[in-house]
């Protein structure tokens, strides 16, 4: 496929591919580190936190594959190795194992004000594009994640 059978044009999409694929190499690593908190919670707010980074990661694993299909429709191939993701992420690996848990959820606000951060910026760069598919997609994303980010703010407050 090539960006013209979508009516778009290949030039303005190679900024767009590019910054989906550094969205998709965030994306893995928050979901790791989602998988981390959800295996290595404990204490009183076990069950709230444990359903919670559970959901999280659902979500997270669904938004990883809508964003490799997004780069294939767009004509390219989606990185696929984790040595890639690490090194191309701006989200960093947490070690979960001890943390306290509302280190935890402090570490995935964090994570989750730098996809938020990436996700505006690409709107920009979708926007700039034409590309209302990947624009409509992420700002959908964006939305969940201040979302998010805003529950996790309020339930470190009550603490």
């Amino acid at each position: 496929m090539n960006a013209k059978s979508i009516s778009l044009e290949e030039k303005k999409l190679r900024p767009v591919v590019e910054n989906l694929h550094d969205l998709l190499a965030n994306y893995h690593i928050y979901y790791q580190n989602l998988r981390g908190c959800h295996w290595n919670i404990k204490g009183p707010h076990f069950f709230t936190l444990h359903a919670k980074f559970e959901e999280l990661y659902n979500a997270a694993i669904t938004t990883i594959d809508e964003l490799a299909e997004r780069i294939l429709t767009l004509g390219k191939d989606p990185e696929s190795r984790y040595s890639v993701f690490k090194t191309q992420s701006e989200i960093e690996e947490v070690e979960t194992i001890g943390m306290k848990d509302t280190d935890m959820v402090k570490a995935i606000t964090d994570n989750l004000s730098i996809l938020i951060a990436l996700e505006r910026d690409l709107l920009a760069i979708t926007s700039e594009a034409n590309d209302e598919g990947s624009n409509d997609m992420v700002n959908a994303f964006m939305q969940f994640n201040e979302k998010q980010n805003w529950m996790l703010r309020s339930f470190l407050k009550k603490i």
